[in-house]
């Protein structure tokens, strides 16, 4: 039997996260943090302990959204709800766990989007790209040269697909769909984040 692809592997992928567009593009909250933590495997396909950093600092903002699921189950449904509920009682700590997985998810999705886009292009130079257009305006000068290792340590762009499918259609069909969903959910986060109702 063949080994499952990358994406066949997922245990949530962003294209079975719901939108509820009768509830302002409302996005569930446990089918959303465990396609965020399927997304993870990805660094794991990277190959390099330098992207250990940038898993971790994205699955410790899925434990602070978790936990406070856990703790107010009925008012955290949706990740807009989580957010609102929390910020009532004066707190952000889950707030802002979202405001940074969105920076990371937007950081990974415009890599690869750029990466698609230019074929001819190593995955180092198109997650530079992305990385000045998300994340290095709220970096500190320590953190920067953290994922500046990590983005050095990117795989040949060659090897990186291969890992993805033996099959370089079908696995760009894959990603393009699995891409194309995280990107509209991170759009609607990102919109939401930009609301009145998201700030403390």
């Amino acid at each position: 039997m063949a080994t499952p692809t990358f994406f066949q592997a997922l245990k949530k992928s962003f294209t079975d996260v719901p939108i509820d567009t009768s509830k302002d593009n409302a996005i569930l909250t446990t089918d959303f943090l465990e396609a965020t933590e399927s997304l993870c495997g990805l660094f794991d396909i990277m190959g390099s302990v330098a992207f250990t950093p940038v898993k971790n600092d994205m699955l410790g903002n899925v434990k602070k959204l978790r936990d406070r699921q856990l703790a107010y189950p009925a008012e955290s449904s949706t990740l807009q709800s989580l957010v609102i509920n929390e910020l009532k009682t004066k707190k952000h700590t889950a707030a802002e766990g979202l405001l940074w997985l969105t920076r990371g998810l937007d950081f990974t999705a415009q890599g690869l989007r750029h990466n698609l886009w230019n074929p001819s292009e190593e995955l180092s130079v198109s997650f530079r790209h992305a990385y000045g257009n998300t994340l290095k305006p709220h970096h500190s000068f320590l953190i920067k040269p953290i994922f500046a290792a990590a983005m050095s340590a990117t795989p040949y762009r060659k090897d990186f697909y291969a890992k993805l499918d033996d099959d370089p259609v079908q696995g760009k069909r894959e990603m393009e769909k699995w891409l194309g969903a995280l990107e509209e959910r991170v759009t609607i986060l990102k919109d939401f984040l930009g609301t009145k109702a998201a700030k403390w």
